[in-house]
């Protein structure tokens, strides 16, 4: 099954955006990866932390990470950098809204979808929200 990592620079934010997930999550792992370990400045991401929540949900079907910022792209870069790299074949950066795409990508997840469809129905998540505002 296609499982999911959620990368943010706020531990709040990426805790409150799995805690939404989680309702829709059937067999699909949520694992965050977000802050840092400095209690004066815990806001940004560390690559190392992406790497090992990569691994703790990592399936063969693979893993979607979802980032909230553009340099939380680059730490996601990395992180796969630093990956065994028959995993990090397995493993894609999505650029689909944060919340929205992580709902729709684990709604396809849950139902058995496969990465590419995951990541589909991720991008077309802005899309759906975009017709919304039209209306």
């Amino acid at each position: 099954m296609v499982n999911l990592v959620l990368v943010s620079h706020s531990l709040k934010l990426a805790e409150g955006v799995a805690e939404l997930l989680q309702q829709m999550a059937q067999n699909c792992r949520i694992a965050v990866a977000a802050g840092i370990d400095d209690p004066d400045n815990p806001i940004g991401t560390d690559a190392v932390k992406i790497m090992q929540a990569i691994e703790s949900v990592y399936d063969k079907d693979g893993v979607v990470i979802f980032v909230d910022l553009g340099s939380a792209v680059l730490s996601a870069e990395t992180a796969l950098d630093l990956l065994d790299p028959e995993m990090a074949e397995n493993v894609v950066i999505s650029y689909a809204p944060l919340v929205e795409g992580a709902m729709a990508a684990v709604v396809a997840a849950s139902g058995g979808d496969n990465l590419a469809t995951v990541l589909a129905e991720a991008a077309n998540a802005a899309a759906l929200k975009l017709q919304q505002g039209e209306n």
